[in-house]
């Protein structure tokens, strides 16, 4: 049977995509990468083939599964299987330093970054920021991991020989200015299909994790609070969003391949726009939605189930 096949490492994050694509009546198969094999001898079987790995699967026990997830996905474009989110998606969920440069050129802005290995290039890099606050975090990310704000050269380098310093799993440190929001929270710009769905805010003013899906930490947020918790909902929906950097997100994720992502930016105080973080292991927050009647997962399954459908026309279709 042709079916929908679901690549992924955290069955937290499939819960609710399985509940819609129950309620659509559609196929589809759990594929579990957190282990497993790949036999380049045989042919994957018909379908599409989702994939939503994620840069933070190694803070869950599962190391490799971004390794295993690239060979199964080199494997599947190999045969050429319909994979959604294929394995340009996961060159850019696993390195912010390929986000910023794709994003930059599509002249969307990122705040200033300097990649380090090594903790003394770390330090070194500092004296690029030199009298202005900065923040460290890592290229292979997600919730919120590395990020830390400082004020000084002086402060990073107490972190960096202490026992609190993260090293990054794949050794890469990014610094990068830190940008003053006037209001405690970011921007996050879902898609589905490459087609702008709606914007969450996320109130981040009491810390780094926090995230609009209901199992897990928003991917990188680097807004500290510098005020009290407030009583506002941590995460709503904004109602008729619209910018013109919608359009550069388009192409950003056309140009990469990407069709499924939640992407996040950050305003100054000057109302400057910086977009620091491509999720395309994007979830959603289930209060947010219920309260302004939009539903991602329920989009997203539409979605696969119009390019089954289309899978499955081609191969009835196909010379015999």
């Amino acid at each position: 049977m042709t079916k929908i096949y679901v690549l992924h490492e955290n069955p937290e994050w499939t819960e609710h995509l399985f509940k819609r694509l129950d309620e659509l009546g559609l196929p589809y198969e759990d594929w579990q990468l957190s282990e497993g094999m790949v036999d380049l001898t045989a042919a994957p079987p018909e379908g599409i083939y989702y994939n939503r790995m994620s840069a933070s699967s190694h803070t869950r026990g599962n190391r490799y599964a971004p390794e295993l997830a690239n060979a199964v996905l080199a494997w599947l474009e190999h045969h050429g299987r319909t994979v959604i989110n294929g394995s340009r998606a996961l060159q850019l969920e696993v390195s912010k330093v390929l986000q910023y440069l794709e994003l930059e050129k599509h002249g969307v802005k990122t705040p200033k970054t300097i990649a380090a290995v090594g903790k003394d290039q770390v330090i070194k890099a500092a004296e690029q920021f030199e009298g202005q606050s900065f923040i460290t975090k890592h290229n292979r990310a997600g919730k919120g991991l590395g990020v830390q704000l400082f004020d000084s050269i002086d402060a990073l380098e107490r972190y960096v020989e202490s026992e609190a310093f993260e090293e990054p799993v794949d050794g890469v440190t990014l610094l990068q200015d830190y940008i003053k929001s006037p209001e405690s929270f970011i921007t996050r710009c879902e898609f589905v299909g490459g087609e702008f769905v709606y914007a969450v805010r996320v109130d981040t003013s009491e810390g780094f994790e926090l995230c609009p899906a209901d199992a897990c930490s928003i991917e990188d947020l680097f807004c500290p609070a510098d005020s009290e918790p407030s009583d506002r909902p941590k995460f709503s929906i904004v109602q008729d969003f619209d910018h013109p950097v919608l359009e550069s997100y388009k192409k950003v994720l056309k140009s990469n391949d990407i069709n499924v992502a939640g992407i996040e930016f950050i305003q100054d105080e000057a109302g400057n726009l910086y977009t620091y973080d491509i999720n395309t292991n994007t979830n959603y927050n289930s209060d947010a939605e219920a309260e302004a009647g939009q539903f991602g997962m329920l989009e997203l399954a539409k979605f696969l189930a119009r390019e089954l459908e289309a899978v499955k026309e081609e191969t009835v279709s196909a010379p015999k």
